[in-house]
């Protein structure tokens, strides 16, 4: 806290002191001669000397030496009302003891300067001890930058930490990360997809051409991304190609198991823009499939799991479709659950961790 009050006397003090010194150069100013006179004057003189030395004819000496004298009143009247008052830098002064003087007593009022400092680092290391469920974004953000600080070779805590900036509302800062995961991890299509995905969000859902080339370089790695082949097939319809553009998204909708939830949105949005015979003009809502039709789905998928649990594709797409449903309880068993069944294949198991995410 002492460091803090001696850090405002000093800001207080430089700005007087700036003040002070700003209100002295205009002062200054304001009782010097304005330079222009001097221009104007020394032309008068020069039409004087070539009229002496015959340079200049006798019926021009007359307009141009009114025309130069003119000139000089106009100059002389405009500097003329600048009259430094005697009062200004006394004003000035008493601003600049008054302003801090002010700042403190509102501060002891409203303020509550017998609360100790609490450093960041206090702060973080809580939040690192904390439950991630009580934590908000921005939090979250800082404790996942501190343990990539720690792991700066680690893609994995990159894109976790892109998840966090984008959940903070910072898509560059996600896109900042990404970038750093992907020159970690080059080859993996997952991390070029979610680039593409941060890339739209500084773009405001724009597919831009940054999107569309880590979404095609995804593609390339993973010829089975969703997430790039449903927007570049957007891409291809908002650049006009509808027929291109429906008949992926048809086939990335054939792709997908029949009782994936992601698949009856698709096909309500291809029924949509199909109709409407392109994309909409402005941002809309994605079209929304029946609640209760998801639903049973997703409980038929449990329920097949149950019975043939050997589907760790299964388990990831039930883990995540609870997750989507917000059935914290439901997805919390389904996780337990396939957690014991691959407690030994990390693979799969980062897959479920990220489904829950």
């Amino acid at each position: 806290m002492f460091a803090f009050w001696i850090a405002a006397a000093a800001l207080s003090a430089s700005a007087g002191w700036l003040m002070l010194r700003s209100a002295r150069l205009a002062s200054a100013r304001a009782v010097g001669e304005d330079p222009g006179l001097a221009v104007h004057r020394r032309q008068l003189a020069e039409i004087d000397d070539l009229a002496a030395r015959g340079l200049l004819p006798e019926s021009e000496v007359r307009a141009a030496q009114v025309e130069a004298g003119r000139r000089l009143l106009a100059v002389a009247d405009a500097a003329a009302p600048t009259v430094a008052r005697p009062g200004g830098r006394r004003l000035v002064l008493a601003i600049a003891v008054l302003a801090p003087l002010l700042a403190v007593g509102l501060y002891a009022v409203v303020g509550a300067p017998g609360v100790a400092d609490e450093p960041f680092g206090r702060r973080l290391a809580e939040w690192r001890q904390a439950d991630p469920a009580t934590l908000n974004p921005p939090q979250m953000a800082a404790v996942i930058r501190s343990i990539v600080a720690e792991r700066p070779n680690d893609p994995e805590g990159f894109k976790n930490l892109a998840l966090a900036e984008m959940a903070s509302g910072d898509a560059m800062a996600a896109s900042s990360a990404l970038r750093r995961a992907v020159a970690l991890a080059p080859r993996r299509a997952d991390l070029w997809a979610a680039l593409g995905e941060t890339f739209m969000a500084e773009g405001e859902g724009e597919i831009g051409v940054d999107a569309r080339a880590a979404f095609a370089e995804a593609l390339r790695l993973d010829p089975g991304s969703l997430s790039a082949r449903y927007f570049l097939a957007r891409a291809d319809i908002a650049d006009g190609k509808l027929s291109q553009g429906l008949d992926r998204w048809r086939a990335l909708a054939a792709s997908l198991p029949v009782d994936d939830p992601s698949r009856v949105a698709l096909t309500g949005e291809i029924a949509a823009v199909a109709k409407a015979g392109g994309l909409p003009r402005a941002p809309a809502a994605p079209v929304q499939p029946d609640a209760a039709a998801i639903r049973g789905m997703v409980e038929g998928l449990a329920s097949r799991l149950e019975a043939a649990p050997d589907d760790p594709e299964g388990w990831v797409r039930l883990v995540r479709a609870w997750s989507v449903l917000g059935e914290a309880q439901k997805r919390d068993a389904a996780l337990a659950k396939a957690r014991a069944l691959y407690k030994d294949k990390p693979d799969i198991m980062n897959a479920l961790n990220e489904a829950a995410r």
